[in-house]
């Protein structure tokens, strides 16, 4: 090994998805079970049990996602409908916890039905609304009797069936709307709707009502697309949200694997990915010498014995060697302790202990590294 060490840091999978796991399913972030067995399984050769291990791991991702997915879009149904002036049943949001992947799988199942249901109802409801208004009718009976102009109750002169035909036919067009269309879109779509009510013949209706689908079409596209950005905002949320577990993931073990080794992490790891993030790990025995580290990218460690005095006599110059040999064991052994945590660390760049003089750097310098880690430290007490 050497005294200076670049490595590239890989997350095992089992470890990335039971990160993902634990973070959705809004639990401490850290190994599943089913991650531990297949970090086990890989320790021990075992592709079978590993392979099984991860796709139980998958299936309840999945699961978990799809849980996620349907609470959003109730969540989304429920505003719309508050906009809409409409009451409808919606499901009740689950919260994945820990349910089994069937569980899951089942009230996903059966919520998208009670979903598909509600979406008619509102877009029903709003489309009766809309009609009933243009026509000065009751919109109830659009919502009973859509197809039925001749329903008991209403007068059989031709012009006022007609005038029931239209609004029969406007809430049919308008029931093509989407539920969660904006205030905006929906008034932009009524607009044309109420025109409806003036057209003097069938030709001049037809041409209002085409109009009118033209604007359903319109209204929905808009509503597809404020979905997909969205969306892609989530994923872009979730992915940052994934890459700050992963990186959490990594600081621990590794404190973990050099504070096992009888190594001090003097400064912590919460600031490893700022530009100015850097730890450093000291021993008791070691009062000259320290160990400066970097997380770059939350994918690439860098590390190098430093001397915190210049060196006096050729004495010191042996120490040096001697500590850089004794850092490079405990670097090895702390890859081989990373690696059953499921953290790859494979070296890239090294320097071999001796081959240059050791940097000096003051003890000053290090003060004040652990000076503002106590301020963040106390920063973060306050918010708590």
């Amino acid at each position: 090994m050497s005294s200076g060490v670049e490595a590239d840091v890989v997350l095992d999978a089992a470890v990335v998805l039971s990160l993902g796991v634990t973070r959705v399913a809004g639990k401490a972030a850290g190994l599943t079970a089913a991650g531990a067995r297949a970090l086990a399984a890989a320790a021990q050769g075992r592709a079978d049990a590993r392979a099984a291990a991860l796709a139980e791991i998958e299936r309840q991702d999945r699961a978990v996602r799809e849980v996620i997915d349907r609470n959003a879009q109730i969540a989304a149904l429920a505003e719309a409908q508050q906009e809409a002036g409409t009451q409808v049943p919606l499901p009740a949001p689950l919260p994945p916890g820990d349910r089994s992947p069937e569980e899951l799988e089942a009230w996903c199942e059966a919520t998208d039905r009670a979903l598909a249901e509600a979406r008619r109802r509102i877009s029903e409801h709003v489309a009766a609304d809309v009609a009933a208004r243009v026509f000065a009718l009751p919109a109830e009976g659009l919502r009973l009797g859509l197809d039925d102009p001749a329903a008991p109750g209403r007068e059989d002169r031709q012009g006022e069936t007609r005038r029931h035909e239209r609004a029969a036919t406007l809430a049919k067009v308008l029931g093509r709307l989407a539920p969660d269309v904006s205030p905006a879109d929906r008034e932009f779509v009524a607009e044309a709707a109420g025109r409806l009510a003036q057209a003097g013949t069938d030709a001049e209706a037809e041409a209002v009502l085409t109009e009118v689908r033209l604007r359903v079409r319109q209204a929905n596209e808009r509503t597809a697309a404020r979905r997909e950005e969205r969306r892609r905002q989530a994923e872009l949320r979730d992915a940052a949200a994934q890459a700050e577990a992963e990186r959490r993931y990594v600081q621990d073990a590794v404190t973990a694997a050099f504070e096992e080794l009888g190594y001090e992490v003097d400064t912590g790891f919460e600031t490893l990915t700022a530009r100015d993030g850097e730890v450093v790990l000291s021993r008791g025995a070691w009062p000259d010498h320290r160990v400066r580290m970097r997380v770059e990218d939350d994918r690439t460690i860098r590390a190098a014995i430093v001397r915190t005095r210049a060196p006096e006599s050729e004495e010191d110059r042996r120490l040096d060697v001697e500590r850089e040999h004794q850092w490079c064991e405990a670097f090895e052994e702390a890859r081989r302790r990373l690696a059953a945590a499921g953290v790859t660390a494979t070296v890239t760049w090294r320097i071999e202990p001796g081959e240059h003089e050791l940097p000096v750097v003051s003890r000053a310098r290090q003060t004040r590294a652990r000076t503002r880690q106590r301020a963040r430290e106390r920063g973060r007490e306050r918010e708590t």
